[in-house]
């Protein structure tokens, strides 16, 4: 059982996944952290926040909850993204929202008539398996099919916390330029789905769509990429067929 929170849930699962491998290989690479005694430090702050993400994963599946960690730069269009979810979606979902300070996008979803936790991370540029776990002692699960994560808006920190989701979703927008996901390649090779946003502004800022989607293949073959218009429903239709066909490889 939950030592914190006496859940119910009695085994907690863990095993060292391909992604933490990465983000070791990361570590050990970077000239920055060549101490043997940073390094440590690091691979155990890694390893306890792995073993609290397999416990929030068993929390998700046993209420048979599909969990999505949606991750972008701020303003790539996260919140206004499920805001039309929220309008458009034939399954129930909630919100877990990390942001540094304030409510706002919390608020935002809440008068949409979406349940959704705010978390609060003061500095963090992050969540991480832990924040995720309290938020979700706030969320009924048992009334909804899908919990998004909305993490902190940030294209570096994100992407080495397994907060406990089955699927990670990340945003790029297209105000944002061609060069986002070369430069963090990181973020980018943890995507199940790829969101190019806001591609009404197409005809104003100069972006090459193709040959950003070859970018993200060259870090992850196999990754879906989907074009998202906010003001266009049919693009947002696509997005939630994903979800519910990832839903449905899950019953």
């Amino acid at each position: 059982m939950c030592k914190d929170c006496g859940c119910g849930i009695i085994e907690h699962r863990y095993e060292h996944t391909h992604e933490h491998s990465h983000d070791m290989q990361t570590i050990h690479a970077n000239p920055q952290l060549n101490d043997a005694k940073t390094i440590e430090v690091i691979e155990k702050i890694l390893d306890k926040n792995d073993h609290e993400a397999s416990h929030n994963r068993a929390h998700f599946e046993s209420h048979g909850v599909l969990a999505i960690n949606i991750m972008s730069s701020p303003g790539s269009g996260k919140t206004a993204l499920l805001e039309k979810f929220a309008q458009m979606a034939k399954f129930k979902f909630a919100v877990i929202e990390g942001d540094l300070q304030t409510s706002k996008d919390a608020d935002r979803l809440k008068a949409k008539g979406v349940e959704a936790y705010q978390i609060q991370t003061g500095s963090a540029c992050h969540l991480d398996a832990f924040m995720v776990h309290k938020a979700l002692h706030h969320i009924d699960l048992d009334a909804v099919d899908v919990c998004f994560v909305e993490n902190v808006g940030n294209l570096v920190c994100p992407a080495s916390y397994d907060v406990g989701t089955h699927l990670n979703i990340v945003l790029a927008s297209v105000p944002e330029g061609n060069d986002k996901i070369a430069k963090y390649p990181v973020m980018f090779r943890k995507a199940d789905l790829v969101l190019i946003t806001k591609t009404d502004l197409l005809p104003y800022i100069e972006f090459d769509v193709e040959a950003e989607k070859k970018e993200a293949r060259k870090l992850k073959p196999n990754v879906d990429i989907l074009e998202v218009n906010i003001k266009d429903d049919d693009s947002i239709k696509r997005v939630l067929g994903w979800i519910e066909f990832k839903r449905g490889m899950r019953a």
